[in-house]
């Protein structure tokens, strides 16, 4: 039997395959008004789609915990019950094409009010419904918006945010959290020492800076019922030669997370360091997954120029991940693991209103 179609169980919830969706945003929801960060149509139909093609579990796009924690004004948010409602139709569809829904719980930080890629990647201001990023210092990615240092109350009001984003997940009917640790948003800002300069219990060493990471972790798993898994997604080197984050670090960071009640580590790399060399190609970000995997207790997803259903089946076969995350092909090819299925001998669920046709 292909390892690609084997179920997958974390805590209650037994993932039919190990085709995976990781977040990718859409940047198509309002940017103000009553229907800022609500879901659309095109949501509904670009989740249904995958969920219809056979993918076992759909991550939806990065979802900013407050208005300020979105990367551009068009995100996803999920801090009212108007955008909780709104994600339940999403994720009722999901559960009866037989796909999990889960959610990434974001806060943008330093790289937060910004364009929409198609419209130039560039700092936003309030006459484009754009506002003041934060961080954990007032250092700035390239190009973009100097951000105002967080002081250690806002800290935890940000804590608080995420936490009660878990409780809205709930309601939504989402069976899986992600908590957003990598690609340079905030949670990441603090992780890496390019990014945090500060010299408070939230700066400086590594037990210092991965102390939001932890307590935001604890806050959702304080919400999060334990039955349901919880995952991190964590980039595991900034690819810089020095003063960045390693994959030494993300290792130590994994044992502590698994004991803190995090299930799974969704291992991806890079995004909080610009002009940084990234030998990109396939199968480039596997290895940091097969080291947390190899050296730690903690299951890990591997992500990044996985495209082809061979490729998929050997990362699984040879015990380098638990799970594949199969993202731009995804979106190129809805259906893509029913193609993998067919390819690897394998057996996917198809919705009745096409599998009755031979």
């Amino acid at each position: 039997m292909s390892v690609l179609f084997e179920p997958y169980t974390l805590r209650s919830v037994t993932i039919p395959n190990r085709v995976w969706m990781p977040p990718m945003c859409m940047y198509s929801a309002a940017p103000a008004g009553p229907a800022q960060g609500v879901p659309t149509d095109w949501h509904f139909q670009h989740y249904g789609a995958r969920a219809a093609g056979g993918t076992g579990l759909i991550i939806l796009e990065a979802t900013g915990v407050a208005p300020e924690g979105r990367i551009s004004p068009n995100d996803l948010g999920l801090w009212n019950e108007t955008q909780a409602d709104a994600l339940r139709r999403i994720t009722s569809f999901l559960k009866e094409q037989g796909t999990i829904p889960g959610i990434q719980l974001a806060h943008a930080g330093r790289k937060a009010s910004t364009s929409r890629p198609w419209e130039g990647d560039r700092a936003v201001g309030p006459d484009e419904h754009g506002w003041q990023p934060v961080g954990p210092s007032a250092v700035a990615y390239t190009g973009l918006a100097v951000p105002r240092e967080l002081t250690v109350e806002e800290i935890q009001e940000v804590v608080g945010r995420f936490r009660a984003s878990a409780r809205l997940a709930l309601q939504a009917g989402f069976q899986v959290i992600e908590i957003h640790g990598a690609h340079g948003y905030l949670i990441g800002n603090f992780l890496s020492p390019h990014s945090n300069t500060r010299t408070d219990a939230y700066g400086g060493s590594f037990e210092n800076r991965v102390r939001l990471a932890v307590e935001v972790v604890d806050a959702v798993r304080a919400e999060w019922p334990d039955e349901l898994p919880l995952f991190f997604r964590i980039s595991a080197t900034d690819w810089l030669e020095q003063d960045g984050w390693t994959p030494e670090e993300t290792v130590a960071l994994a044992r502590i997370l698994t004991e803190h009640g995090v299930d799974l580590m969704d291992v991806s790399t890079g995004g909080n360091a610009a002009g940084v060399s990234i030998p990109v190609g396939p199968n480039y970000q596997v290895p940091f997954a097969a080291q947390v995997r190899r050296e730690t207790e903690m299951p890990v997803a591997a992500v990044g120029e996985i495209t082809d259903p061979e490729q998929a089946e050997k990362i699984l076969a040879n015990g380098e991940a638990d799970a594949v995350l199969i993202g731009r092909q995804l979106l190129r090819e809805p259906t893509w693991a029913r193609r993998a299925a067919r390819e690897l001998g394998a057996d996917v669920r198809i919705p009745s209103q096409y599998g009755w046709r031979p």
